[in-house]
Formats: C-alpha cells, sequence, structure tokens
C-alpha cells in the first residue's frame, strides 16, 4: 500500500482548474468534467477517490477542496483510512479556503466547461495548448 503519496492543495487553484469561474469552458474532456458533479451528493453518493490536481504534481486539486464540503468528503475519509494521505494534509484540506472566484458546485462547472467542447474559445485552445507544452517538458524531465 502506498503511503501519504498526496498532498494538500496549492495555495489557490491553478490557472486551468474546471472549477475557476474565469478558465475558459472546453479545456478539458467531457469526461474530466462529468466527474465533477459527482461529489455535489451527500456522503454516501460521493466517489471513494479524492479529485487531484489537472498538472499531476500529487496535489489534492484546490478548486475541489473549496467548491465542495470537505467535511463530509467521502474520497478523503477513504484516503486517511488506507493510509494514501496524511491526517494533517486531510485537515488542510477540510480546512482549505480561496479567494478565487469558483463555480458554487461541482454540477454547474461541469456544464459551464463542456458548454464549449466542440468549438472552443481562443483562449481554450491556447490553454489546451500551454497545457500540453507543459506535460511534454515533465515527461522529458523524467526521462
Amino acid at each position: 500500500m502506498t503511503k501519504n503519496v498526496m498532498t494538500a492543495p496549492a495555495p489557490a487553484p491553478c490557472g486551468s482548474c474546471p472549477y475557476r469561474l474565469d478558465t475558459p469552458a472546453g479545456v478539458w474532456s467531457a469526461d474530466e468534467y462529468d466527474k465533477l458533479p459527482d461529489y455535489d451528493g451527500a456522503t454516501w453518493e460521493q466517489p471513494t477517490s479524492v479529485f487531484l490536481c489537472h498538472q499531476q504534481d500529487g496535489r489534492v486539486c484546490a478548486g475541489w477542496a473549496a467548491c465542495h464540503d470537505m467535511r463530509e468528503n467521502l474520497g478523503v475519509r477513504f484516503a486517511v483510512a488506507c493510509g494514501a494521505m496524511h491526517p494533517d494534509t486531510a485537515m488542510a484540506v477540510i480546512d482549505y479556503t480561496t479567494p478565487v472566484p469558483l463555480h458554487p458546485t461541482g454540477a454547474e462547472a461541469a456544464r459551464f466547461g463542456k458548454g464549449e467542447i466542440e468549438a472552443p474559445s481562443p483562449e481554450a485552445v491556447e490553454m489546451v495548448r500551454r497545457l500540453d507544452r507543459k506535460q511534454k517538458r515533465k515527461k522529458r524531465a523524467t526521462k
């Protein structure tokens, strides 16, 4: 079993976070947006996984932590119980706040994000290009 691999959210959601109000629609695939509303439900309805940052840095997604009630989050409970998240990290997730404006629910973030998947704005296209370049640099650095 992997121990304490997840880290606390970044000080603010990353610039491409699907929860941010200022992230253009259509940056992520429909499959990624479809995950967001699942965390809006009651604890027993939620996924047992933690939503990690799309930057693939092992951090808990800051937008996710700020948008949803982490005191009632099933994924955080499971992560602590199985040793994938340290209890101190869980407390940081539970207490997390951000001044960055976010969509009020995962369902609203998903609805907005999926709104321009077929015809993304120039801003969304540029953001995807930057994310792609960043991922390619990461892959080269790990070789």
